[in-house]
């Protein structure tokens, strides 16, 4: 019988092995990586599988360099810069064993300029889930049969910009950036490292072999606020780190936090759901309603926001109104403008209860603020129609 192998020093191994080749923006990242490593030869001991991206702004930023380290210590791994989705989920489904698969160049696939690519999209989808699978007809002609094939596979990909908000919600997101003058690594040569990488890689395999029956049975602690989806991709490599022990599980809460968190404020949100944050925390704060001219006009004056300039010209009246009909009041009936009786006049326009069920459901927590501030912010008055009929006068 093989000795048993000490996890926490096998995951320690493999996070210094990263440490030699890679520069990540956070120290978390190191944790997380070192667990997905792990977590690859285990698959099956799971119900999902989380993506892992390292995804930049710029070329010459690490990403690939991750991706071919995390090639010497995963089970089968398969590059496929620009592979299609038919050779993916056929090698899934190779005999032979399942691959881990490593895509780096990503954004060719889904970046500005590639176009729609949604078999390939599906396939990522599909396969986060251990029941997931990809049908597809086989057969000449009329003689034709339906096979189903399993989709279910690791997967870590890289490229430049964002990934599809399907996939980032399925994803591990690690943001590169360029080293600093002052950030040094050895210089990765394939021919010496990555014998030395398949060493540990082998020794995670029987790791895997010794702990898979206990993890199978492990559903490991969230950190209090991690939930959803966001538990669903965190909890396989929770179960990794309990099952090394050491410090492992208190780094790797400690790790999901500090990304789930980075997550969160990185996440731009679909045009939709920006629409109802700024219309909750920047156009109508304290006020019942607003006319829609006016709401136009504060939204096409927020910096950094995306209103005055929707495909070459701003947001108009018809934009909005396509938009925001898109969400339900909390009578279940869609959000429309309605007439808004002031300074003798009528304008259309929005009210915060019709769009208080969408904020509720859609929108992220407000952001907390300083009571003295908040209150510097805004306007005192006794009544909220006030405030409308004043910025309705000056609408008009």
């Amino acid at each position: 019988m093989p000795d048993l192998i000490d996890g926490a020093a096998l995951l320690a191994e493999v996070e210094a092995f990263h440490r030699r080749f890679n520069v990540f923006p956070r120290e978390g990242a190191y944790v997380a990586v070192a667990l997905w490593d792990a977590h690859a030869h285990l698959l099956d001991a799971f119900d999902s599988t989380p993506r892992i991206a390292f995804l930049s702004p710029e070329p010459g930023s690490g990403k690939s360099r991750a991706l071919e380290v995390v090639e010497t210590l995963v089970p089968r791994p398969m590059l496929a810069v620009n592979a299609r989705a038919a050779a993916l989920f056929r090698s899934v489904s190779d005999p032979a064993g399942r691959p881990t698969i490593l895509y780096d160049e990503i954004d060719t696939v889904f970046g500005p300029k590639a176009g729609d690519n949604e078999e390939l999209r599906g396939f990522l989808n599909a396969g986060h889930r251990r029941s997931g699978v990809t049908y597809r007809c086989v057969g000449d002609g009329g003689n034709q049969t339906v096979v189903e094939f399993p989709s279910y596979s690791a997967v870590a990909v890289a490229g430049l910009g964002y990934l599809p908000d399907t996939i980032t919600t399925r994803s591990v997101i690690i943001r590169m950036r360029r080293r600093a003058r002052n950030e040094q690594v050895e210089p990765f040569r394939a021919r010496l490292h990555e014998a030395q990488g398949n060493k540990i890689r082998d020794r995670l395999a029987q790791w895997a072999e010794q702990v898979r029956e206990d993890i199978s049975g492990r559903w490991p602690e969230m950190p209090e606020g991690v939930t959803d989806r966001a538990a669903d991709v965190w909890e396989p490599l929770l179960a990794v780190a309990d099952a090394a022990g050491g410090d492992w599980p208190e780094r790797a809460r400690a790790a999901c936090v500090e990304l789930v968190n980075a997550a969160r404020a990185d996440d731009k949100g679909s045009v939709g759901i920006r629409l109802l944050t700024d219309l909750r925390d920047h156009v109508m704060v304290g006020i019942d309603r607003l006319p829609t001219v006016a709401i136009l006009d504060r939204l096409c004056a927020l910096e950094e926001a995306p209103w005055a300039d929707m495909a070459g010209r701003p947001l108009d009246s018809r934009g909005l109104a396509k938009m925001l009909g898109e969400y339900m009041t909390a009578d279940n009936t869609p959000v429309k403008a309605r007439n808004i009786k002031a300074a003798g006049a009528v304008l259309k326009g929005y009210y915060a209860a019709d769009l208080h069920d969408a904020w509720e459901r859609y929108c992220p927590p407000p952001l907390l603020r300083a009571a003295t501030s908040a209150t510097a912010a805004t306007p005192q008055v006794s009544e909220p129609e006030t405030v409308a009929e004043e910025l309705f006068t000056s609408a008009t």
